[in-house]
């Protein structure tokens, strides 16, 4: 198994995409780090105009007119219980920063890192899974590398098992390129702080209501590993069902299109269908359990972190249930 799964290794390594997919990671934090420095800026500068202070420490000040502008959203006619539930979690963080006297408008190669996973979790790091499994078995079915690999003797589950331990593998590395990429790039820009600042998490929206029972105060580096290993996990959920698709078909775009094509129409079925319960047990609409942390309003109702994680881990198991039977039963050779 050890040199079935070495060379699977070898042979995505000694592939382009691997280092296509480093490259777009690279480009995304930089602009992204930049957009973030770009925007804090900006924001300083707005909300230092408008209530006429100084813009560069007076970060207590600027986060007080954060909450009133914030408060002042919940007057609005047009905003929903459940979004002025969101509001209200975002005004008790911005609260707790000042009672605690952490700087909640600057950041921190710390914090960037926690915030770019944040925001790639649901559509950019499964686009990058989508990517890197699409032709694990599909890319050898079309070029016909895979019929050498089966005159071998060995069982078919094995070689698939091991294109699969060395998709994890790759999967890991990937994220730990994101990890580190975001902050050493980010560190350029707002310095390599913040590791210990206090991050509160456990914030509930239920019936349209605050629910604070929940809530608890992490390290920024144990909140790292906490969002890291929840993207860890949609990674590998993603890359079950990419590897699934792999199996069925023999072609790597068409492979590539239908995992984009459904996880983009998923998250359009998110906001037109909400009302309809069975988009709940969709895996597109279950990708976003970083939010559950922060206590952002989620798109499905119904929802949470014990649900969403049972759903993807059952679409994971079954993915790889049907890409076992099917790779051990077709007549590939023909």
């Amino acid at each position: 198994m050890y040199k079935l799964v070495r060379n699977e290794v070898i042979k995505a390594v000694y592939k382009k995409r691997l280092y296509l997919i480093f490259g777009i990671l690279l480009i995304l934090v930089i602009l992204f780090a930049y957009g973030q420095h770009f925007a804090i800026d900006k924001n300083k500068e707005q909300l230092a105009k408008r209530i006429g202070i100084s813009q560069e420490f007076d970060w207590k000040k600027l986060t007080e007119q954060q909450i009133i502008n914030q408060k002042h959203r919940l007057d609005s006619a047009f905003v929903s219980e459940n979004e002025k539930a969101a509001i209200n979690v975002r005004i008790a963080q911005l609260q707790y920063s000042i009672d605690h006297n952490i700087n909640p408008i600057d950041s921190n190669a710390a914090k960037f890192a926690s915030n770019f996973m944040e925001q790639a979790i649901f559509m950019f790091i499964p686009l990058l899974m989508i990517m890197l499994a699409a032709d694990m078995v599909s890319g050898e079915a079309s070029s016909g590398t895979i019929k050498l690999l089966l005159t071998r003797a060995v069982p078919r589950w094995k070689i698939l098992l091991s294109k699969l331990i060395a998709l994890v593998m790759l999967e890991f590395v990937v994220m730990a390129f994101a990890l580190l990429s975001s902050i050493i790039v980010s560190g350029l820009f707002f310095g390599y702080s913040g590791w210990m600042e206090p991050v509160t998490v456990g914030f509930k929206v239920l019936g349209g209501k605050l629910d604070s029972s929940s809530v608890i105060n992490l390290p920024q580096w144990q909140n790292i590993l906490l969002v890291y290993s929840l993207s860890f996990y949609v990674a590998l959920v993603i890359g079950s069902i990419s590897f699934m698709v792999s199996v069925l078909v023999k072609s790597t775009s068409a492979s590539i299109g239908i995992m984009m094509s459904t996880l983009v129409g998923g998250t359009f079925l998110s906001f037109f269908l909400s009302d309809w319960d069975i988009v709940r047990y969709f895996f597109m609409v279950n990708l976003r359990l970083t939010e559950y942390l922060s206590g952002n309003v989620q798109p499905i109702a119904g929802v949470n972190m014990t649900f969403s994680v049972l759903v993807l881990a059952g679409w994971a198991i079954a993915s790889l249930i049907v890409s076992f039977v099917r790779f051990t039963k077709q007549d590939i050779l023909v």
